[in-house]
């Protein structure tokens, strides 16, 4: 669908109060979008990787109709979806069976390969419609590995990850940028509407990756920069929800400031996304930059600071808990 006619629809939507905050309201979402397509893409999904962003992304797609079949390693992340209709399976392989496509939605790399390559993996085990997916965020090196292995099994594969947060996931509003074949792109863009909003084919294997990677690298130096802003503020005695209501009515104005600085400023710590994985990205996109001999000094920089804070233990908490770092080298305290 061009880039126009979903910017069209996310407002109308908008001005219409669907955008979904609610089971119910995301349900209605869906319908209307299946209504207004003029046909029904109902289908069968395998989903492997049940953690806070694939919990929801599932309920959407049950919400929009699909029949979804669960996988985790962590049983007890399943339950959630097993009690809202989902079928809890036993292997990768077992989450193909019967399946038009098989979604993955996992923390790092190598997580990927042992889903793909691995005795119960995809690669042995495709689903029926010869269609897998991943959502994660790894590296695009992997990734068109992995589209090469599936392509002479004559399996279509696409990188599709996802830009919005535990926030964008449960409101079926997050951005994909999906890379790969345009054929297989067509097959799998029915399945991203019922979890995305803003979704974007940019290119190849592994483009998908690479803009996600760009992607985090700006939310790393924009949280950084949010902070700086904040311990600077602090120190000189401003009232730092009002410096956040001001900034965000100028050209500093972003995402983060919106949604993160709140926590920043209450010294809100608790886990949306984690210091864990956001460091885990800005790795990915170092080795990147790095084979590809682009220097990248500011995500250098922000990428020690995010060590800093898993050294003293903040690695499971929210991706905003960076504030920590300038909390001790100020000496100050946030909240």
């Amino acid at each position: 669908m061009p880039q126009t006619r979903r910017r069209r629809r996310h407002r109308q939507d908008q001005c219409l109060g669907l955008i979904a905050h609610s089971p119910q309201s995301r349900r209605r979402l869906n319908k209307k979008r299946t209504d207004d397509m003029g046909r029904n893409d109902k289908g069968k999904v395998g989903f492997i990787g049940i953690g806070t962003m694939g919990r929801e992304m599932v309920r959407n797609l049950q919400a929009a109709g699909h029949a979804v079949r669960v996988f985790d390693l962590n049983e007890a992340a399943l339950t959630d979806s097993v009690k809202e209709g989902a079928t809890r399976v036993k292997s990768p392989a077992d989450a193909a069976q019967g399946t038009d496509i098989v979604i993955t939605m996992l923390p790092d790399t190598p997580h990927v390969e042992a889903t793909i390559y691995g005795e119960q993996g995809l690669l042995n085990s495709p689903p029926p419609g010869k269609l897998i997916v991943d959502m994660s965020t790894i590296s695009p090196v992997a990734v068109r590995r992995i589209h090469s292995d599936l392509q002479k099994k004559g399996v279509g594969f696409i990188d599709a990850p996802v830009s919005g947060g535990p926030v964008g996931a449960r409101n079926a509003a997050l951005s994909i940028m999906a890379g790969g074949d345009a054929d297989t792109f067509a097959k799998a863009e029915p399945f991203f509407r019922a979890m995305g909003t803003t979704i974007t084919h940019v290119g190849a294997s592994g483009a998908g990756q690479t803009v996600k990677l760009c992607n985090q690298l700006i939310c790393g130096i924009n949280i950084q920069a949010i902070c700086e802003a904040l311990a600077l503020g602090r120190a000189s005695g401003l009232d730092l929800n009002l410096l956040r209501r001001v900034l965000l009515g100028g050209s500093a104005a972003s995402w983060m400031l919106d949604k993160l600085g709140p926590a920043m400023i209450a010294g809100d710590v608790s886990a949306g996304f984690r210091i864990d994985l956001q460091l885990k990205d800005l790795r990915l996109v170092q080795e990147h930059a790095q084979a590809l001999n682009v220097p990248l000094p500011g995500t250098a920089l922000v990428t020690s600071q995010y060590v800093d804070a898993r050294a003293h233990g903040e690695g499971s908490n929210g991706n905003q808990a960076l504030f920590r770092v300038y909390d001790r080298m100020t000496n100050q305290t946030t909240g």
